[in-house]
Formats: C-alpha cells, sequence, structure tokens
C-alpha cells in the first residue's frame, strides 16, 4: 500500500495514481465537465474554430482551457464542389523517449468527397495501459465546398455530485404502517406502496382496487396509466386463500384478478405502484 493524499517527504505521486482516482470517482471514459463554457466551439472563420474554455476528463486525465481564453484551431480550406468531415480531436501523447505526457487539441483533416464523406479514423487508445497515443472525439466539421456549414458535438457533458444528488433526490410524503408515498429523482418518479383489506365475493375472482379518482389523487388529473408500473401479492395467506394473477387496468381503474374464484370475504392485498412523469 502506498499513500497519495499524503507528504512522504519527497514527489511521489504519479500521474497514473492521479487518473485512476479520477476514473473511480467519474467513470472510466472521456467526458467534458459541468464548469465554464464546456469546451463550446465557436466558428470564427471558414478557416478557424475556437475552443471557448472548460476541463475535459478523458480516461481520467484532466485538462482545461483557461476561463474566458479560447485555443484556436486551423481548418484547411476546402474545395468547391467537394465535400469534407474533419474531426477535432482532444488527444493524449505519450513521449516515448522522456515519458513526457501532454494532452491538446487536434485537426484530423477528412477526405474530400462529392457525396457523404466519411469522417477520418481516430486513435482510441488506452492510456492506463500505457498507449502513447489516445484519442478524445470532440466534434465533427462539416465542409461543404469553401464553407464550414455545421459543427457536431461529439462529446457529453458529466454533471457534478451536486447535480447528481438533485437527481436523486427522495422525498417522503407519506409513510405509515398502511401506506407509503415518496417521490424519486428530483419528483420524476412517483411511489404509492402499502396494504389494504377487499373483500371479494364468491365465484367472481376479482377484486377492484383503485379508482381513478385515487389514481388522479396521486399522478394527476392528467396521468397517463401507460407511465404507471404496478406490482401487487397476496399479503395474507390467513385471510384469504387465493393466488394472484398480475393486475390489470380496465377504464382507468385497477383490478386485482386471483385464483380459486370460490372464495368470499376479506383479501389483504400489498401493492406498489409506480408512475414515470414526462
Amino acid at each position: 500500500m502506498e499513500i497519495i493524499t499524503g507528504y512522504t517527504g519527497k514527489p511521489h505521486v504519479t500521474s497514473e495514481q492521479d487518473r485512476d482516482v479520477n476514473i473511480g470517482v467519474v467513470g472510466e471514459g472521456s467526458y467534458v465537465l459541468k464548469t465554464g463554457m464546456q469546451l463550446a466551439a465557436e466558428v470564427s472563420s471558414n478557416n478557424e474554430i475556437k475552443i471557448r474554455d472548460g476541463v475535459l476528463m478523458h480516461q481520467g486525465c484532466t485538462a482545461s482551457i483557461k476561463k474566458n481564453t479560447y485555443d484556436s484551431l486551423i481548418i484547411t480550406n476546402g474545395s468547391q464542389g467537394m465535400k469534407r468531415v474533419d474531426l477535432i480531436v482532444a488527444r493524449y501523447e505519450k513521449n516515448q523517449d522522456n515519458r513526457i505526457e501532454s494532452l491538446d487539441l487536434k485537426v484530423i483533416q477528412g477526405t474530400p468527397a462529392e457525396s457523404n464523406p466519411a469522417a477520418p479514423q481516430y486513435t482510441k487508445g488506452d492510456i492506463q495501459s500505457g498507449d502513447y497515443v489516445a484519442d478524445m472525439p470532440m466534434y465533427q466539421v462539416i465542409i461543404d465546398g469553401l464553407n464550414i456549414t455545421e459543427v457536431k458535438k461529439m462529446f457529453k457533458v458529466i454533471g457534478s455530485n451536486k447535480d447528481l444528488s438533485e437527481k436523486l433526490e427522495f422525498q417522503m410524503l407519506l409513510n405509515t404502517d398502511a401506506q407509503q408515498i415518496y417521490t424519486m429523482y428530483g419528483g420524476r418518479v412517483k411511489v404509492v406502496s402499502g396494504t389494504m383489506i377487499v373483500n371479494i365475493a364468491m365465484n367472481i375472482g376479482y377484486a377492484k382496487l383503485f379508482s381513478v379518482e385515487q389514481l388522479k389523487n396521486w399522478f394527476g388529473d392528467d396521468h397517463a396509466t401507460s407511465r404507471l408500473s404496478i406490482k401487487t401479492y397476496n399479503g395474507d395467506d390467513v385471510a384469504q386463500e387465493v393466488n394472484f394473477y398480475a393486475p390489470e387496468i380496465w377504464n382507468g381503474e385497477i383490478f386485482q384478478y386471483f385464483y380459486p374464484a370460490n372464495r368470499e370475504g376479506p383479501m389483504r392485498v400489498n401493492y406498489r405502484l409506480e408512475y414515470v412523469y414526462g
């Protein structure tokens, strides 16, 4: 075991260790962080694209463009009547002789074609496995004739831990032995669970669990049953010896079907309704 974030009396933290920590926290992919202008591309002319400030993490390796500045990239002139796709990448490189590492923006020029030009190939690489080159695709630059007509973003912007906490936010609205109501993911998902007793009649084989009005009260007047998932099971085999089929929705109401049907009296149903909002 070797300490990383601690003073040992001599330089000891390696870039590989630092990348491993980042991969463990953020993930092993390549992302732009949610800071600054998030490395936004700005077409300055048909020969120049400016990449604004921000921070990226490429396989655990971080690099940045300072705030309120930009990196300028030169795009080679297009040809009249031809189309081309150039690729802007963030390229990690390690010098094979002195082991010095770098991460810079590069333009990989595509091959002109009269129609349907292909994007150029790039070097995927695996930094932690020791590859000397590893590209992170950033933008496709679409060139038609002499003009840059489009710059397509290819990277994913990853949120902060605060963003994740807000997305996963849990709020308990009701919590009793009979019923629990709560929301998750910042209110995007609502769950109603609990237990109830319904009375069943002989040789009917089903019982209504929830009315349209109950569902509206829980999930809103404009709720769509296609966004609702339901789970039930027989919560008390002493009260009623039956087996459950899957619950069904009919005319906006929820019914529980069971067998055998030659039973009557109280029947306990444990349930869980989950609704995903649009």
